[in-house]
């Protein structure tokens, strides 16, 4: 009996999800770098030819995983939006804590030789018009800052979103603070120290927040 095509497709995402799966767990074994799609194969039970039908190359299959994690975090932050901020720092750094691997994907060291398609980025200032959105709300009056100037015509970062320069600059500090911390507590930086991690992220954004 000849398969139907969404039987075929069905099969096919369910391949390419197995595929993933397994890259991941190399990532967690061994880093980005040492992603093999031979070995892949062979956990799959399929020759290194027939999982080319899949995915064509490691640089495929890795823009696969980052636009899987960058559609994750999306996900994360459209469902705590209508909270602000105080709801968009317990909710980034769960998704982070979660899956250390998936988020120093992302953030983390670029991958020797690859470069990103430009609809990575594309995912990525979706992330961030929803920090633009929630900064906006908690906007008051600021006086500029030579920042400030220097933001209003360089927007690619933030999609092109219409928001005062002042409010970007706040989204953009926000943004690397959360990120500085997270990444240095994901890193375990922050081992022997002795203190919470979520106080310091805490403390970072009460003080944003009174900027």
């Amino acid at each position: 009996m000849t398969e139907n095509p969404s039987s075929r497709e069905r099969y096919r995402a369910q391949v390419r999800a197995d595929i993933k799966r397994h890259a991941w767990e190399q990532i967690a074994a061994a880093g980005v770098p040492a992603l093999s799609l031979n070995a892949i194969a062979k956990q799959v039970g399929m020759s290194g030819p027939a999982l080319y039908r899949y995915f064509a190359s490691r640089d495929e299959l890795i823009t696969a995983l980052i636009r899987d994690a960058y559609r994750s975090l999306a996900d994360t932050v459209h469902a705590a939006r209508d909270g602000g901020l105080p709801a968009l720092v317990p909710a980034i750094c769960g998704w982070a804590r979660s899956d250390p691997q998936r988020y120093f994907l992302i953030y983390g060291t670029p991958v020797p030789g690859y470069h990103a398609p430009g609809d990575t980025t594309a995912i990525s200032a979706e992330v961030m018009a929803v920090l633009i959105d929630a900064c906006a709300a908690e906007a008051g009056d600021e006086p500029p800052t030579p920042f400030d100037t220097h933001l209003e015509t360089h927007r690619e970062w933030a999609g092109g979103h219409p928001a005062p320069a002042a409010v970007l600059h706040r989204a953009l500090s926000f943004w690397t603070r959360l990120h500085g911390v997270l990444s240095l507590e994901l890193a375990g930086q922050f081992a022997g120290m002795g203190f919470d991690p979520d106080l310091l992220i805490s403390e970072e954004l009460a003080a944003l927040r009174g900027r």
